[in-house]
């Protein structure tokens, strides 16, 4: 929960700061995190599972197959995805970049959205901690706040799953509302 906590507390400070330099946060361990994505570079089918309705208890799926594919920028440890599926709901097109910043052993990730010319803020901050990724924000939905979650598990050179979760109760419950099951 202290995770939690200052996770939180950068993710506000970078909404109230958009433009100062983000705040050195203690470190969660005093490993260096910098490869923990490095299992993602390549390329991946993907089969998607969103839940459209949020926040209001619904059960209606929608799947989507595609593909994804990660390189690393500038041989650092930042990398880039580009994410292209489709299913009976349409398309969805994403664009992702995730750096790592050395001082607080964490990572940023800014989901592009370039059909409208957006780089949404604030970055989803969050770390490993060995297989499983925990990253966070607080973003607008439906006129309020809400936590949002994304989780990485079950990573193996051959697949690897994400979930997003959004809560409205402060991290109390959360719900899950995209399932992305990666494979090669």
């Amino acid at each position: 929960m202290l995770r939690l906590a200052i996770l939180l507390g950068l993710a506000a400070a970078s909404v109230q700061a958009s433009a100062a330099p983000a705040p050195d946060v203690p470190a969660a361990a005093a490993r260096d995190g910098s490869h923990d994505f490095d299992f993602i570079i390549g390329e991946w089918k993907v089969h998607l599972k969103r839940l459209p309705d949020r926040l209001v208890g619904s059960t209606q799926w929608v799947e989507y197959d595609g593909r994804a594919s990660h390189r690393k920028l500038l041989d650092t440890s930042a990398n880039f995805e580009d994410f292209d599926v489709s299913g009976p709901a349409g398309r969805i097109k994403a664009q992702t970049i995730r750096m790592y910043n050395p001082k607080s052993r964490q990572w940023a990730i800014y989901g592009m959205d370039l059909d409208a010319g957006q780089l949404p803020m604030p970055a989803t901050i969050g770390s490993f901690d060995g297989k499983r990724g925990e990253f966070y924000d607080m973003e607008p939905w439906k006129g309020r706040m809400i936590l949002v979650r994304f989780v990485w598990l079950d990573i193996s050179p051959k697949a690897a799953r994400m979930e997003q979760s959004f809560s409205d109760d402060g991290g109390k419950t959360w719900e899950v509302n995209w399932i992305c099951e990666m494979t090669r």
